[in-house]
């Protein structure tokens, strides 16, 4: 049971402990517009409850390698300044999800595509028929460039 009335913000030290997220990264995710707080007369950060389902959620985020600013994209009409309805978050999702499918549909394809270059067994991207005929892509400069497509 929380010592504090629903509605009481919390401070800098209780969002680190409930979130296990440090405070130097709660003030970078506010200078990113992720989270929001407001400020006591002495100064002090309070955070509004809600803050504690977005910081949760930019944990999990970067744990899949979701970069934050596909983070702030989701969150983009999910207010900040008070407590987000179920069909902010719905909304959300949704827009999270959209993101998801694409990267997966990309990887899918990387991965389609390595396992034919890897079984070809030509070892050579210049020589390589199917992929990069006569070297085409080396004209478009250096690196991956069929990542970009």
């Amino acid at each position: 049971m929380s010592p504090h009335a629903p509605d009481e913000p919390l401070t800098i030290g209780e969002m680190t402990r409930r979130t296990g997220v440090a405070a130097s990264a709660l003030h970078f995710y506010e200078t990113l517009g992720l989270i929001a707080s407001t400020r006591t007369p002495g100064n002090q950060r309070r955070y509004a409850r809600h803050m504690l389902r977005r910081v949760s959620l930019i944990t999990v985020a970067k744990r899949l390698g979701i970069p934050l600013s596909d983070v702030q994209a989701a969150f983009a009409d999910v207010p900040l300044t008070e407590t987000p309805s179920h069909a902010d978050w719905q909304r959300a999702s949704r827009r999270w999800k959209r993101e998801l499918e694409k990267r997966r549909e990309g990887i899918e394809r990387l991965e389609r595509e390595l396992t034919g270059c890897i079984g070809c067994g030509c070892l050579s991207m210049k020589a390589c028929g199917l992929l990069n005929p006569d070297d085409a892509l080396g004209t478009q400069g250096s690196g991956p460039r069929r990542l970009d497509a």
